[in-house]
Order: C-alpha cells, then structure tokens, then sequence
C-alpha cells in the first residue's frame, strides 16, 4: 500500500511538472484524454448552465403527458464529431431550432471555465454547425509551428493562431496588408518569417528599407530589387508601375475571348495565363512606410507625392497583374498627408503588433473592427511578437509568430538565392552582392552580413 502511494504520488508530481515546464507535452499524454472526457461527462449540465439548450417539443410534452411519463428535459446542441488535436479539441455541434451562433460566441468564456481549458473559440461553419475550437494550454507562450502545414502558390504559414490554428498570409486572397507595431514589438520578427516563408516559392522579392537597409538588406540574395533610401525607393516604385503595365499588356495578348472559349478560360489576371506565360508574382515589402511619407522642403515634397501615388497605384492595379503589398509601420494616419488614407483602404489584410496608444490601433482596425482595437492595446510588453490579426469581414485573431533570429532568415534566403528571378524592369536596384573593400580597412578580414 505504502509504495502504491509513492507510486501515485511521483506520478501526480511527474504530471505537474510536466505540464508546468512542457504543456504539450502533458497535452499529448494525458490532458487530451482527461479533456475529453471531462467534456462529455459535463457536456449537458453546461450546455444547461450556459442557456444554451432549448424547451422540449409540443409532440414530446403532449406525449409525456399521455403516456403518464416524466416531462423530457431540455435539448443541447448535438455534437456531431469531437477531434483531438496537438494542441486542444475541435467540437461541432448541430445547433437545435430555435438556436444561433452567436448564442454559442458569446458563451465561450464560461465554456472555457466550465470545462476547464485555456481558450475557447467558435465560428459557424454553415447554416446551423458551429465549430467550437478548446485550446489546452496557452499556444502562443511558446510557439511551436506544426510539422506539416498546408502550403500553396502564394499562401505561406507565419504564425499561429491563439486556437492552435495556423495563420497563413494568402496573397490571392488578401492582396495587400498592413502590419503596425511600435518598437522591439515584434514586428521585424514577424517579416523575417514572411521573407523565410516566401523564399522557397516562385515569387519576386521587392525591398524598401529607408534605415539604411539595417532590415533587409542582409537578406539581400533572394531580392530580386532592394533601395535603402527615399530617392533610390521613389525610382524603384516608378518601375515597378511600368512593369505592372508591361504585365497588363501580356494578359491583353493572352485574352482568349473568343466565341468558342469557355468562360473560365478567359485571362483576367496573371493566374489564369498558362504556366509557360505567367509573369513571376511580385511581393513588395515596405519596412517604414513613414520613412516615404516625411519630407522637410518642397522637393521632398514632390517626391513623397511621387511615392504615394505609385503605392497607390500598385495597392489598386496591382493584385491582377501579381503584385502584392506588404507594408510595415509604427503608424499609418492621416498625418502622414494626402493619399495616405487612401492607400490604407486598398491594404485588405491589417496587423497590429504592441502599440503604444490606441489610436495607432484604431488606424488599423477601427473601420474593419472595432472590436479588435481594444485587444491590440492590451498586448503586455513581455509578449513580443503577439500581434492580433483582421481584415475586411470584420473577424480577427490573436497570433504569435516563431521567434526567427536574422541569422536563420540570413540562412534561408542564402539557401534559396538561386531563386530569386531577374526582372529586366527590376534590373537597375538588383542588390549588389560583391561588397568592395575600403583602402584603409583593417588587416582582419571581416565577414560581410550577406555572405
């Protein structure tokens, strides 16, 4: 009996541990089975507890009463599949008549405390099936980006989600994007990923790093162009508008519209064109966009017009001719000037890091989501890297990207320099990689950060 208690008791103490210095480990051996069971024991007196069933119908009462019988009890939503996952349960339910989905969203806090989980998420799948996502333990303390994820021609995972989910970047879907963040907020880690993300692919690199380069710039060998100053970016854009009508010509000859064409043959942006004429896609990434907008005398003037208008032209003409926008700030008002405010509203996709105050939050998602300004704000500083993430349709997520060092987004992006496309338009800003040796430099060789 005595060593039954030992036993016991040092493998209680084991599974403290355990789940105190590794959660998922102690998810994958014995949470998820203590979860699971844990919800479908309680399941009927919380769905009760939480309002969410609903009355008998007439024909069982009238039965009941006919048949001398108890009254039937009320109905909760009926689960139509319970799936572990590494990271927590995936519940669907078939909601009763009388029922809506935002009866189940707006219980989920007490469903996370009344089954005894980390997090809980719903979304509604269809007309009458919500999915109810139970994380087990905080994903985001330490994030751990599955083995295998589901990766297509411009959709690229960046982060996870706070439902253990993936949080893929998905230029056919969301064009353009806005990620905002005050500093050491995580928001060059989260670039880094997406350069990472985006360097095995067939896609062109477009840099514009107004601090001297300090950000990309040692990421050099997988850009296709790179400027690291005002004038040499105003150019760059200006190119870039030309190639985008270079491209627009290519899909013009390539129509297909004649009478014996199906409609889904017909060209109207770079994806519908064979494979053997598709120009490659552009991605376009901004690391100061407040660096664009400042100017101090009248020619700084005219060319911070010149660059807004062409952003602007990319962000509305851009997305047919495969020229996506990725722009980065601390912020993005309207006190940047004319044009700013209209470039923000072609940019679909918005991101905001830690913030240091709530209007910075509110320029990107007070018109999209209201609801998301007051999360944003409430990032704690010791959480770099947590961003809450929306877009148009008004729904938003709490993400953390991996910690990448520079030295790892270094190393991808070396590894993959020999797919970075030579752009003809693009030419004149190719990065140069062969970095020449000052007269008066020291007699120790010195590595350079590209190499």
């Amino acid at each position: 009996m005595t060593w039954s208690l030992a036993a016991l008791v040092l493998v209680v103490a084991a599974a403290g541990l355990l789940r105190w210095r590794r959660p998922a480990w102690y998810w994958l051996t014995l949470g998820v089975s203590l979860a699971v069971v844990r919800v479908l024991v309680r399941y009927a007196s919380v769905m009760d507890a939480c309002g969410l069933t609903v009355p008998p119908s007439r024909w069982r009462l009238t039965l009941a009463r006919a048949t001398n019988r108890p009254v039937p009890s009320p109905h909760a939503p009926r689960i139509l599949r319970l799936r572990p996952t590494r990271t927590g349960l995936v519940l669907r339910l078939k909601l009763r008549p009388g029922q809506d989905a935002f009866d189940v969203a707006a219980s989920c806090d007490r469903l996370r405390h009344s089954f005894a989980m980390y997090g809980v998420t719903s979304r509604e799948l269809r007309s009458g099936v919500v999915e109810v996502r139970m994380t087990g333990y905080d994903v985001l303390k330490r994030v751990q980006m599955p083995a295998k994820v589901d990766t297509r021609p411009m959709r690229v995972p960046v982060a996870l989600r706070e439902d253990g989910a993936v949080h893929y970047r998905d230029y056919r879907v969301v064009p353009h994007a806005l990620t905002l963040g005050a500093t050491e907020s995580g928001k060059s880690v989260y670039q880094r990923n997406l350069v990472a993300a985006l360097a095995p692919h067939r896609v062109a690199l477009v840099g514009i790093d107004c601090k001297q380069g300090v950000e990309l710039f040692p990421l050099a060998r997988r850009f296709s162009a790179l400027a690291d100053n005002q004038d040499t970016a105003a150019e760059l854009l200006d190119a870039l508008v030309s190639h985008m009508e270079d491209v627009y010509q290519v899909i013009r000859a390539e129509q297909r519209i004649t009478a014996d064409v199906p409609d889904a043959e017909i060209a109207a942006d770079i994806w519908d064109l064979p494979e053997d004429l598709r120009p490659v896609p552009v991605v376009v990434l901004v690391d100061e966009v407040a660096e664009l907008a400042l100017f101090a005398t009248k020619e700084e003037e005219k060319r911070r017009d010149r660059i807004i208008t062409a952003l602007a032209r990319l962000a509305q003409l851009g997305r047919a001719a495969g020229i996506y926008l990725e722009i980065c700030g601390q912020r993005f008002g309207s006190e940047l000037g004319k044009g700013i405010t209209m470039l923000r509203a072609q940019l679909t996709g918005r991101t905001a890091h830690r913030v240091n105050d709530e209007s910075s939050a509110n320029m990107a998602f007070g018109d999209i989501a209201p609801d998301a300004v007051l999360a944003a704000i409430q990032i704690p500083t010791d959480m770099p890297g947590v961003a809450i993430t929306g877009d148009s349709t008004g729904g938003w997520a709490r993400i953390r990207a991996p910690h990448t060092s520079l030295r790892q987004a270094v190393n991808t992006c070396n590894r993959y320099a020999d797919l970075a496309p030579d752009l003809p338009a693009l030419a004149p800003f190719r990065p140069a990689l062969a970095i020449p040796r000052p007269l008066d430099a020291p007699a120790v060789e010195s590595i350079p950060a590209t190499a």
